[in-house]
């Protein structure tokens, strides 16, 4: 079953998009310039409209300088939130952590005292297992990994990844496409099913 998503309140989210705000000023050199762009430009056309036309530009005009200001938001916080996970150890479990939709991910099922882990995520589109550390020690435990898993899963598709820059290897700020690309292969039940023949694997 997918976790039930907690209520949010008004001040709650206000807080939350202040703190992104926050985030992404620290992260991008770029973003208050494109903001202030994205807060005059449609300014300056409300107020032409205005005493061209009608008052009735103006809550339009607020309307759409909000939502350039989200655009601007979501593109930036979204690329600064990328580049300040490159390099960490456990920032592929977190990404995944916090995608929309059905996503089951047990964090280090597998690694070393080097920090190489190996994440799996089960969905729709199968058993994934996402390889962080260095490329040859992690190679390995995806190799145990995918040995392991074999026993249990069946039929279900079966996808691994290192995360990574070199030839091969999935950059993180493509994880989140690459796997919502996946073809969905399971359905709502399988997907419960696996997971609970996995959980107990993994307690085992």
């Amino acid at each position: 079953m997918a976790k039930p998503q907690e209520k949010v309140s008004f001040g709650q989210r206000l807080k939350q998009i202040g703190m992104v705000f926050q985030f992404t000023a620290k992260q991008d050199r770029w973003f208050a310039p494109l903001v202030a762009a994205a807060v005059l430009i449609p300014l300056a056309l409300t107020v032409v409209a205005v005493i061209l036309w009608s008052w009735i530009w103006l809550p339009i005009g607020i309307l759409f300088i909000l939502l350039a200001v989200l655009i601007v938001l979501n593109l930036r916080s979204n690329k600064a939130m990328m580049n300040a996970a490159e390099g960490q150890p456990g920032a592929a479990a977190q990404i995944m952590e916090n995608m929309r939709g059905d996503w089951r991910v047990t964090p280090a099922v597998s690694s070393t005292t080097q920090m190489d882990m190996v994440h799996l995520v089960i969905g729709r589109p199968g058993v994934i297992l996402l390889a962080e550390g260095n490329p040859q020690r992690v190679r390995s435990l995806l190799g145990q990994e995918k040995r392991r898993l074999s026993k249990v899963i069946g039929s279900a598709p079966l996808h691994d990844y290192v995360i990574g820059q070199d030839e091969g290897e999935l950059p993180i700020r493509k994880l989140r496409t690459t796997l919502l690309r996946l073809p969905r292969a399971l359905s709502g039940k399988d997907v419960n099913s696996l997971d609970k023949r996995l959980k107990a694997l993994t307690a085992r």
